[in-house]
C-alpha cells in the first residue's frame, strides 16, 4: 500500500542525573509530540489505525533503550519505534548527561479525492 508522510517533528530530550537512556528518549519524543497536531483524523474520518508513526531515537547506547516504554507513549497509530546511535553524553562532574534526539513521522495511506488548497499569491 502506498503511503503519504503528513507530519514529520523531531524532539530532544535530556536526563541529568540516572544517565537513563529510556527517560532521555522519551523526553524527545514527549517535546517532538507537543508540537504537533492531526486535526486531518477528523477531517477524512479516519480510525487512529490508518496511520503508522515510525519513532527514530539517537542516544549514545541505543541497546540501553526499553522500546516497548517508547512506543507505549504514542497516543494513536500503529508505532514503530527504533534506536540508533547518537544523541550525545556529556560529563558534568561524576555523572553523565544523557541527551537524546527524537524524529516522529506519520504516514497515511495515499488518499484520493482531495487536495491542500494553494495559498493566495503561490
Amino acid at each position: 500500500m502506498d503511503e503519504q508522510r503528513v507530519i514529520i517533528e523531531m524532539g530532544m530530550g535530556n536526563d541529568l542525573h540516572g544517565m537513563d537512556y529510556t527517560k532521555a528518549a522519551s523526553r524527545a519524543i514527549e517535546d517532538a509530540l507537543r508540537h504537533s497536531s492531526l486535526p486531518l483524523f477528523g477531517v477524512l474520518d479516519l480510525p487512529d489505525d490508518a496511520m503508522r508513526v515510525q519513532v527514530t531515537v539517537a542516544v549514545q547506547e541505543p541497546d540501553k533503550l526499553d522500546l516497548d516504554v517508547l512506543r507505549g507513549m504514542l497516543p494513536r497509530g500503529r508505532a514503530e519505534v527504533q534506536g540508533v546511535s547518537g544523541g550525545l553524553n556529556v560529563a558534568s562532574g561524576d555523572e553523565t548527561i544523557v541527551i537524546a534526539q527524537a524524529s516522529v513521522e506519520a504516514f497515511l495511506p495515499a488518499q484520493a479525492g482531495w487536495a491542500l488548497k494553494r495559498a493566495q499569491g503561490a
